[in-house]
């Protein structure tokens, strides 16, 4: 492992491709906090947080200069992904601005399904057997992803850049449509609303509620569970009304379940039950509609040779040469 990990490598360029696509990122949500200035709550800190990604990003350029090898090549691309912590929230800074959408898909889910399917499933099935491994599956989130990218970090190294890359700017793609449809999910709309309205499928318009009341209730489910605790203390810390719509926990999971097939299928079948248990998550805990997880589905295919076709399009040369 020392020995792959400080193997030396030269990249043909100065910017990876995902430092590429998280800068563009950076400037056209730069550009946005500008058009909208006179209406953001903190503008001025969101462009400093910008301008220290950025400083961030030729500070890991330099240190990897000066040590060329396959960890500093690792550590570039990796803290870019961990900047989307970031990125996240950022988005219900845009959104909340526009008036909140989810009356319509609320709506929309009682004509299509004659109920609301977030709420039935967790009343149908509200016992630890069920609540825990669900729960287990959606906390499994990011642990799924980390195993994916560090998989192809150790034995297909060769397309480590590319599927950074095409991961970061899945991600990226979901955010635009997040800032640009202000849509909360369950978890936000129904409290603000109240059960009462929800349950007598009435769903008002509430406007720009979110703009000032991000409260979150706690989810349904065995409050006792370990992976229950878990799932509540990463959405008190991470979680607004955004990014309902299409659910990017199903969306991404899905590209990291191709990513995992087409590497190591005896990987991708490892990780199948997890991703299961993900995709029904996200209704039975209530952070999405059941339109937005199959959204969130159909999407990542489409989203995933987007992101492929960048890639190929604007970094055809070799990411990577090495030196021994």
């Amino acid at each position: 492992m020392a020995v792959k990990l400080f193997e030396r490598v030269e990249s043909g360029r100065d910017l990876f491709a995902v430092e590429t696509i998280s800068l563009i990122y950076n400037a056209l949500t730069t550009l946005l906090i500008f058009l909208l200035y006179a209406r953001m709550d903190h503008p001025g800190t969101m462009l400093l947080e910008r301008l220290g990604i950025v400083c961030l990003t030729f500070v890991l350029i330099f240190l990897y200069q000066a040590f060329p090898c396959r960890l500093t090549a690792f550590v570039r691309m990796v803290v870019q992904m961990s900047l989307l912590a970031y990125w996240y929230p950022d988005t219900f800074e845009f959104n909340r601005l526009f008036p909140n959408l989810d009356h319509l898909f609320a709506a929309t889910e009682q004509t299509m399904f004659n109920c609301q399917p977030s709420v039935e499933f967790s009343r149908a099935c509200p016992s630890v057997w069920f609540s825990e491994p669900f729960n287990m599956g959606y906390f499994f989130y990011y642990p799924m992803m980390l195993i994916v990218v560090v998989h192809y970090f150790l034995h297909k190294f060769e397309w480590f850049e590319k599927i950074s890359f095409v991961l970061v700017t899945s991600f990226f793609i979901y955010y635009f449509v997040y800032i640009l449809l202000p849509v909360a999910g369950p978890q936000f709309y129904f409290p603000a609303v109240g059960m009462d309205q929800i349950n007598a499928c009435v769903f008002p318009s509430i406007g720009d509620y979110f703009s000032t009341n991000d409260y979150l209730v706690p989810g349904p489910g065995n409050q006792d569970g370990f992976f229950y605790r878990l799932v509540e203390a990463s959405q008190e810390v991470g979680e607004r009304p955004t990014a309902a719509f299409p659910s990017s926990h199903v969306g991404i999971s899905t590209i990291v379940m191709l990513m995992a097939w087409r590497v190591n299928r005896k990987l991708a079948g490892v990780l199948a039950p997890f991703y299961v248990l993900l995709c029904c998550a996200t209704v039975y805990i209530q952070a999405h509609y059941l339109i937005d997880s199959i959204a969130g589905f159909i999407s990542a295919f489409f989203v995933y040779q987007l992101a492929t076709l960048m890639y190929k399009k604007w970094f055809i040369t070799p990411a990577f040469k090495m030196l021994g």
